[in-house]
């Protein structure tokens, strides 16, 4: 059973908190998600992401990558000829196939 995520509205004002302006249905100004990700990750894990990752139960013992692929939200590049092949997200890989897979089709 999928769990129901409560719908987030944009204000039109960055979610980081630097009260900047956004366009229509955005969250963030350019980048400033990943500085409000950064500021999360420093106040509950001391800006250690191997803390983060091991305290959501991830780490060489068990691979982030492979549960987003799991859970659907990722996918990985099966062209590529090692193992696990290039995860990210749909766009992501497709990226990686022009990139480095286009040569051999």
């Amino acid at each position: 059973m999928t769990e129901k995520k409560l719908r987030l509205i944009p204000t039109g004002t960055c979610w980081c908190g630097c009260e900047k302006e956004v366009g229509l249905g955005k969250f963030f100004a350019p980048g400033h998600d990943k500085v409000a990700e950064a500021a999360v990750i420093a106040i509950k894990y001391g800006s250690s992401v191997p803390e983060f990752l091991h305290a959501h139960g991830y780490g060489p013992h068990h691979s982030v990558s492979r549960a987003a692929v799991d859970a659907g939200v990722w996918e990985e590049c099966r062209e590529c000829s090692s193992e696990p092949g290039y995860r990210g997200t749909a766009e992501s890989v497709a990226n990686h196939k022009r990139k480095y897979h286009r040569a051999e089709q």
